[in-house]
């Protein structure tokens, strides 16, 4: 079964401003995403990482919806006890220019096998490796559809 990683961009797309056609595409995306993820036709991957930010996020509603999503639906969770080698993995990925908190989102999903890290983030989305593909909520689906 597919293994992905949605990133924290990802879990807020949709309580982000709806106004432009692509936020509201992608917002759709990601929703149709997680039901795929509900019927356990893809298995998701958390971090602690998400954990750390999610529990940053200043909106109780949004910040309690997310967590209850992922500790429902997880197949697995990259935990604290993975933090030297996701680090690691990060410090690598940081060359290229990728944010630490990116870096140890993506380094968590390599980690943990996955094929896909989703993204709304377009800086981060420019990161390429042999390792993972990486791509927006929109070119995920396109792509399901066309195996």
């Amino acid at each position: 079964m597919l293994r992905i990683y949605l990133d924290m961009c990802c879990y807020n797309r949709p309580y982000d401003d709806q106004a432009q056609i692509k936020t509201a595409m992608e917002a759709q995306a990601k929703l149709y995403i997680q039901d795929l993820i509900k019927e356990k036709k893809l298995e998701l991957i958390t971090s602690y990482m998400l954990r750390y930010e999610c529990g940053n996020n200043p909106f109780p509603m949004r910040r309690d919806a997310i967590f209850d999503f992922i500790d429902k639906y997880a197949f697995g969770y990259v935990g604290n006890e993975r933090k030297a080698v996701i680090e690691k993995k990060a410090a690598e990925i940081m060359k290229t220019g990728i944010k630490f908190k990116d870096a140890c989102h993506v380094a968590s999903a390599i980690y943990a096998g996955c094929s896909y890290f989703i993204s709304t983030d377009i800086r981060l989305l420019k990161y390429h490796s042999e390792e993972i593909k990486m791509v927006t909520p929109i070119e995920f689906i396109v792509e399901m559809e066309e195996e």
